[in-house]
């Protein structure tokens, strides 16, 4: 089979990785941002409340999260606006996309004990559900987890990776599609992201005006080289690791690869989006006030809370760690 079936069995077949619910953070296998700090999420809610007051977006926009494991995103994002503007909880709408009905469950359940019948949460199986005139949206990595195929080019030759009993073998490309990026790009060694199109594409037909708001990790330029990788119990397996036991990873373990951003910025770009910035997380957060939230904390909180706060902040913003190594990219269809 192409390495982008394994690679989708190995996240989202019936009995894949995430077909049952995953711990991320210390018990789990993995970090986020979000598993960091809360104020990942509440600066993300601070934007949400600055986009509303510029008049961009409306008081009864629907803030959309996708791919939202547990909820904890959105819900620090609500947590967040009600401290800076309680009002608009009034005339907000919120929405999970969720494609796994254990996960809407987990939702539901926790967004259930957080804030009672406050919030009527909707859920989408798919973007293709949304119908939304206006919508603030926003995904933590979930671009490194869209398929993908395994390109190396050898004595001017393109192949593409197939697996055959959990073993990468390469044969050679002949897919327009996949060659069509590789000469775009100029990528001669890596991985092609698939899907990207669409998902534009789709997000740009079903909401009438938006902002859409993705961290992950990557860069604008191809390494040229593999990412591709696996996460289990927080250690990482590049996959092509001598001795590598991927039969006994699959399925059981976090596979991902780097983002390509440039590639996805192009995809939005056609699609019909207005905007399109990219950002380090680090200059993303500070730009939307993570800082002076946390300044909110200094004057209304003990002194251990802000220090523990503050410490979790520089963990988000650290240049030579996730401050750098995870980007944002921003983009907006104007209606």
């Amino acid at each position: 089979m192409k390495f982008s079936e394994y690679f989708n069995n190995w996240l989202y077949a019936k009995d894949g990785y995430y077909s049952e619910y995953k711990t991320i953070g210390k018990e789990g296998d993995f970090f986020t941002a979000v598993s960091t700090s809360k104020f990942f999420g509440g600066t993300i809610g601070k934007r949400v409340v600055d986009v509303i007051e510029s008049g961009f977006l409306p008081k009864d926009t629907c803030i959309i999260e996708v791919g939202a494991h547990h909820g904890y995103l959105l819900a620090d994002m609500i947590e967040f606006i009600h401290t800076l503007k309680p009002e608009l909880l009034k005339t907000l709408k919120f929405a999970i996309v969720e494609r796994f009905p254990h996960l809407q469950k987990q939702q539901i359940e926790y967004f259930k004990d957080s804030f009672g019948d406050v919030i009527d949460l909707i859920h989408y199986d798919d973007i293709s559900q949304i119908d939304q005139d206006n919508a603030f949206v926003v995904a933590n990595e979930i671009f490194d987890a869209f398929e993908c195929e395994l390109i190396y080019t050898k004595d001017g030759v393109r192949k593409i990776g197939v697996v055959n009993d959990h073993k990468i073998e390469f044969i050679k490309c002949e897919d327009e599609e996949i060659n069509s990026i590789c000469d775009k790009y100029k990528i001669e060694k890596g991985e092609i992201a698939l899907g990207y199109e669409g998902f534009a594409e789709i997000l740009c037909d079903r909401i009438g005006k938006f902002e859409f708001v993705t961290f992950d990790y990557g860069d604008r330029y191809p390494r040229n080289d593999f990412s591709a990788r696996v996460y289990s119990k927080h250690e990482v397996y590049p996959i092509f690791e001598e001795g590598l036991d991927l039969k006994s990873l699959y399925k059981n373990s976090d596979i991902t690869y780097d983002v390509h951003f440039n590639h996805l910025m192009d995809c939005f770009k056609s699609a019909g989006v207005d905007e399109a910035e990219f950002t380090t997380q680090l200059k993303a957060l500070v730009e939307f006030g993570i800082i002076e939230l946390l300044e909110m904390v200094k004057d209304h909180a003990s002194e251990n809370d802000y220090l523990r706060e503050a410490g979790k902040i520089k963990t988000l913003l650290e240049p030579t760690g996730m401050g750098d190594r995870f980007k944002m990219a921003r983009f907006r269809k104007n209606g």
